[in-house]
């Protein structure tokens, strides 16, 4: 692995455990064995750039880890369960650290870096993006489709924060279970 991609891959962990705040350019460089002219060579910006590539990076994995799980899904429905499912087993398997640093860092920065806020903003539009079209393919309004696929974001982002402060994946099941039954709502409502 290159000095770039080890710099990204210590900076998502980091962000995963410490948050954005509590990571700095020093630990990135340490977990990385990186040097500080490396870190600005790779990101000129300093820790905002390196966030910004970090979050898309990150989002652009995720958001391909569901396409691979929708592909191999019975129908959207199903997709969006098993997502949450899996989602869900991450986080008992990782002792509930942030499963995707997006949310956390979105949380955290977006009043206080604009860079960073536009990053996250990018994420979240290319998920919903991909969702929605995940809906529409099946016949569902491009308008229902999307406000769907935002209600399914940002399900998932506040069961995250809940299963965290809990330390018990319960409320990522639980809403993963109700994300199901209101996507197949959906898909009943165009047969009907």
């Amino acid at each position: 692995m290159g000095t770039r991609d080890r710099i990204v891959t210590a900076t998502t962990e980091l962000f995963r455990a410490k948050g954005y705040n509590g990571t700095t350019l020093a630990d990135v460089g340490a977990a990385a064995d990186a040097t500080t002219g490396s870190l600005y060579h790779f990101f000129p910006g300093g820790k905002s750039a390196l966030a910004g590539s970090v979050l898309r990076e990150s989002g652009a994995a995720y958001q391909a880890l569901f396409e691979l799980i929708a592909d191999e899904s019975d129908g959207p429905a199903d997709a969006v369960g098993n997502f949450f499912e899996g989602a869900a087993e991450n986080l008992e398997q990782n002792d509930f650290i942030e499963i995707c640093p997006i949310g956390g860092v979105a949380r955290e920065m977006a009043n206080a870096d604009e860079s960073i806020r536009l990053a996250t903003a990018d994420v979240f539009t290319e998920w919903a993006v991909a969702l929605t079209a995940r809906f529409t393919d099946v016949g569902m309004p491009a308008d229902d489709a999307a406000e769907l696929a935002a209600t399914v974001i940002a399900a998932l982002e506040g069961a995250f924060v809940l299963a965290r402060s809990h330390k018990d994946a319960a409320p990522v099941r639980a809403t993963g279970r109700q994300m199901r039954r209101l996507v197949e709502v959906h898909l009943a409502d165009l047969d009907g």
